[in-house]
């Protein structure tokens, strides 16, 4: 008999779980998301359309279908609690309760967790709540800073001082937000991103990942969601060492044991995003769910069962052997509708054509009466996989550029040009 596994959300990244659960046996997928995507109703024995976000609309509707395990894709989801709602039902859920999932949804419990815990790399900071105290605070500090809203900002929240604003941009900032703010020293670096699946206790982490929030090639632009991401067939990165890796991975575990040790266990995703700086990895946040992009390209590279994975999570019995990838590089590219992510244009049709060997991921697009059509946000993605970068990257760009419509994308996004100014940046500030 069929295991039921509900996904909830319906973007790539969900696209991207949907897609791995499918490869594995006895599986029957269920999916709640808020606007059908076309691929994940495909893998699905049945689809409900429903905000991820009513926690008891959703648990109604995994308890009628009889779905034994969840596995959540977004974070709003998890911040109303669905967790917490599916255990209450007896569905194990993969994604943290809304307790333990504060560790991305509020910034402020994070940072103050990790100085509790006396947990490294966490960077200066100072928490506000009143918006006029933050603007003093800036005035009195003729430093760069990093703003972070305290809550969820779908990842295009935060303002660098120096970056994206100047300190009197930063002040208007604050106020328009309300200025319930983190400000952070400003880490200077490269950033890569290292995940873990986490069972409770033990944590096995996945390859490297390098997501590009920037809008425009060469990393101008607003932020956004994420253009795009690559991983490298060693599932590390040239700037980033062995030593460097090994304690980012010990302060993600370290997080984990505090999180329990204040009675919050933690069962789900684990995003640590770090900016490898001249004194090492820096926290620049956590995220308690995969990223996206990010959950594309790994999940394209697992090459164990992720059904059998989930399971082990559930049950607190996961160890490093359950998990094995593909010893390849990839590179995802998002298409995104003209004009993203400030005036995007909605409602415009495109046309796919042959993509090749690439894998193809939908996230906020529409398909009605043969044709597909762009939505607000970002709408589709594709993973190229190869033996190095270099045919990785050809594969994603040439499935890319077989799109037309009012869509464009990032051509540089896992370019050997993008990796070699990394490399040289990281040599220059150690």
């Amino acid at each position: 008999m069929d295991m039921k596994i509900l996904v909830v959300g319906g973007g790539g990244r969900e696209h991207a779980l949907a897609d791995a659960l499918s490869r594995s046996s006895n599986v029957e997928i269920y999916s709640v998301m808020g606007k059908e995507n076309p691929g994940i109703a495909a893998l699905s024995a049945d689809v409900y359309i429903c905000k991820e976000t009513e926690i008891h609309r959703v648990a109604d509707y995994a308890e009628a279908n009889g779905v034994e395990y969840a596995v959540v894709g977004p974070e709003a989801p998890l911040e109303a609690g669905l967790a917490n709602e599916l255990a209450a039902r007896g569905i194990s859920c993969i994604g943290p309760r809304k307790e333990a999932a504060r560790l991305e949804t509020d910034k402020e419990f994070c940072r103050n967790l990790m100085r509790d815990h006396g947990i490294e790399g966490c960077p200066g900071y100072q928490a506000f709540h009143n918006p006029e105290e933050a603007c003093r605070y800036i005035d009195e500090h003729d430093v760069d800073l990093a703003i972070k809203p305290i809550g969820l900002t779908g990842g295009k929240g935060v303002k660098i001082m120096g970056e994206h604003v100047d300190s009197v941009g930063a002040k208007d900032y604050i106020r328009e937000i309300g200025g319930d703010v983190v400000l952070e020293e400003r880490l200077i670096g490269e950033e890569f991103t290292l995940m873990a699946f986490v069972d409770g206790t033990h944590l096995v982490p996945m390859p490297l990942v390098q997501d590009h929030k920037r809008a425009y090639e060469g990393d101008v632009g607003p932020n956004t969601g994420g253009m795009g991401s690559y991983s490298m067939e060693d599932h590390s990165f040239p700037f980033v060492t062995d030593a460097d890796r090994t304690r980012a991975f010990a302060i993600m575990e370290k997080v984990i044991a505090a999180l329990n040790a204040e009675g919050h266990q933690y069962v789900g995703f684990l995003y640590g995003q770090f900016m490898n700086t001249a004194d090492g990895p820096k926290v620049i946040e956590f995220n308690a769910r995969f990223g996206d992009p990010e959950a594309m390209n790994l999940l394209s590279l697992l090459t164990s069962d992720f059904a059998v994975i989930l399971v082990k999570m559930a049950a607190g019995t996961l160890t490093p052997e359950d998990v094995t990838f593909a010893h390849q590089a990839s590179v995802c590219k998002y298409l995104v509708p003209e004009g993203y992510p400030d005036a995007p244009q909605e409602g415009q049709p495109l046309i796919i054509g042959n993509y090749g060997g690439a894998k193809l991921f939908f996230a906020n697009i529409t398909f009605k009466d043969g044709e597909y059509y762009t939505q607000t946000s970002r709408t589709l993605a594709f993973v190229g996989i190869g033996d190095t970068l270099a045919e990785a990257e050809m594969q994603a760009e040439q499935a890319a550029a077989s799109v037309s419509g009012a869509v464009r994308y990032r051509h540089d996004i896992g370019t050997m040009g993008v990796l070699e100014k990394r490399i040289a940046h990281m040599r220059d500030i150690r």
